[in-house]
């Protein structure tokens, strides 16, 4: 199966926090799941944790190399950028990752969220979303029990397979 792209400084094992949620689904496919994530206006529809979603300089609603935009997440106002972008397509895996920051000195955090959608055989398809984290909130974040990251994204798996079926039914 295909895997996330880390770049340099926020390979897991070597950050300060790092989560993997993946689900594994039959009777869906990118198709279904992708307008879901790829439209960020679209994820407080379906996970509670996401708020307030704005683009920056015109762009949006959809994500797309380059972009800039703000959101709300796990109590943190984050800015964000998009740095891989790659739609589904011929058999290929969707992949889309931003990098994300909020606060300062000893308030900074800094993120790579990624994402990796692909269909399987037997007409199902994975949905693999994986987090880095680096900064003094990401080390606390990594002791906190029970994990926040870990339940967060669970969610928004929970709520983008939920969304998908909902539209594909």
């Amino acid at each position: 199966m295909n895997e996330i792209i880390w770049p340099e400084g926020y390979i897991p094992g070597f950050s300060d926090n790092f989560c993997s949620n993946e689900v594994i689904v039959a009777g869906l496919a990118t198709a279904d799941v992708w307008p879901f994530l790829s439209k960020a206006p679209l994820w407080p529809s379906y996970y509670a944790n996401s708020a307030n979603i704005r683009f920056h300089d015109g762009k949006g609603p959809e994500l797309e190399e380059g972009v800039r935009f703000y959101f709300e997440t796990f109590g943190f106002p984050v800015e964000a950028q998009v740095v891989e972008y790659v739609p589904p397509a011929d058999g290929k895996p969707g992949r889309v990752a931003w990098h994300g920051w909020a606060g300062e000195g000893d308030t900074r955090l800094d993120v790579h969220h990624a994402w990796l959608i692909e269909d399987l055989s037997g007409g199902r398809v994975r949905i693999l979303t994986q987090e880095t984290q680096n900064g003094k909130p990401a080390m606390d974040l990594a002791r906190a029990k029970p994990n926040p990251m870990i339940n967060g994204h669970q969610d928004w798996l929970d709520g983008l397979v939920a969304a998908a079926r909902s539209k594909a039914a």
